[in-house]
């Protein structure tokens, strides 16, 4: 059986251990559900504080795009504090570049789980910005997600680790001690144009892990070990200057 199987087999065999519409985890054992929204168009919205772009409800869920004029990516937030937590949502591309899940505390970006059509980065943000602090990647692995398909989120935060599990089938996970500090103000982003959310709910977690975590991270480590690497950039103006010269050669 390959990891990913292993990966899904095991996330199949654990149970929520509090009500039924907590999703199946590997790190936390969720205890009371603390926000939900639908995200749609008629169903009741949790408080949100939406900073760029455009947000517009409809019966499929919050459709975001970047505007141009912000100068910036499209941005959100719930107004809400946080410890060791849960959080689950759904996500479609429709033609964004990346969206993410951002978690802050009080002052700064803490981590986030960002996706591209190509990609899965799961990592810890710059805290400071003007250093010494830096973001570390605990993940970055090539993964498609084709433009209009439905994908869901599970992540979680207990103590100084975070893990963060796509469809049930890939997760990654990192450690820091900034993790152990209050969060706050979990949201989403958007680059680009555009992407739908839907199905967001947090619950709080209680403050020691699972039982099987030590087990289930040895796993998770092994798959993220063998995990594909994303293409690098092709280096600027090096695939014009290709096309040119090829141009030349054949007049």
């Amino acid at each position: 059986m390959n990891l990913s199987l292993r990966l899904l087999a095991l996330l199949a065999l654990v149970s929520p251990l509090c009500a039924a519409e907590a999703p199946a985890t590997l790190l936390a054992q969720p205890d009371k559900q603390i926000v939900a929204d639908a995200l749609t168009k008629d169903a009741p919205a949790a408080e949100w504080k939406i900073a760029k772009g455009k947000w517009e409800r409809t019966p499929e869920g919050i459709r975001v795009e970047e505007l141009p004029a912000d100068n910036h990516g499209a941005a959100g937030r719930v107004q809400t504090k946080l410890q060791d937590f849960v959080a689950a949502f759904e996500f479609r591309l429709d033609g964004a570049k990346s969206v993410s899940l951002s978690i802050n505390d009080a002052k700064e970006h803490v981590a986030r789980v960002l996706i591209t059509p190509a990609s899965l980065r799961v990592q810890k943000d710059d805290h400071d910005h003007a250093g010494p602090d830096k973001s570390v990647v605990f993940l970055n692995q090539a993964h498609a997600f084709e433009a209009g398909t439905w994908h869901r989120v599970v992540l979680e935060m207990v103590g100084d680790t975070m893990v963060a599990t796509i469809d049930g089938r890939i997760s990654g996970f990192g450690r820091d001690e900034l993790f152990k500090a209050e969060k706050a103000n979990p949201g989403f982003t958007c680059s680009g144009q555009s992407a739908t959310f839907r199905n967001l709910v947090i619950w709080s977690a209680q403050a020691e892990p699972k039982a099987s975590w030590k087990e289930a991270s040895a796993k998770i480590a092994e798959a993220m070990a063998a995990a594909p690497k994303p293409a690098a950039p092709a280096a600027k103006g090096k695939g014009v200057a290709k096309g040119k010269a090829k141009a030349k050669g054949a007049k």
